[in-house]
């Protein structure tokens, strides 16, 4: 299943290894250092998923993942929430109360990678 991704991470070397891994799979890969243009990317982009960070320094994840859902061209995104919040709960939250359709802790590795990407429809 190759497609295109879409990476929404505020740190360079995050986006850097998570790129890499999708590319070497043989995916294509849009990047956004903010969520700021973000939607509009992901409007026109036709991604099989976006990988969204949580802690950024404009919007977080959370918000920007509520304005994803509310918007109805988007509302259907495949998201995973890539984040350094690893705790159990925090990864319940994102999921179950943020609405993340996926959750990947960092740093990501390519086993779990693809074990998410087995997950996308």
């Amino acid at each position: 299943m190759v497609g295109s991704f879409l990476i929404i991470d505020d740190s360079a070397a995050e986006r850097h290894l998570l790129r890499s891994l999708l590319q070497d799979l043989g995916h294509e890969v849009d990047v956004c250092e903010t969520t700021e243009g973000a939607l509009d990317k992901i409007v026109l982009g036709n991604y099989k998923a976006v990988f969204l960070d949580v802690v950024m320094p404009d919007l977080d994840g959370y918000r920007f993942l509520r304005q994803i859902r509310s918007t109805p061209e988007t509302s259907n995104q495949y998201v995973i929430f890539s984040s350094t919040k690893r705790t159990k709960l925090e990864i319940d939250y994102g999921i179950k109360r943020a609405g993340a359709d996926d959750y990947l802790p960092k740093p990501v590795n390519r086993e779990a990678l693809q074990e998410a990407l087995q997950k996308v429809k």
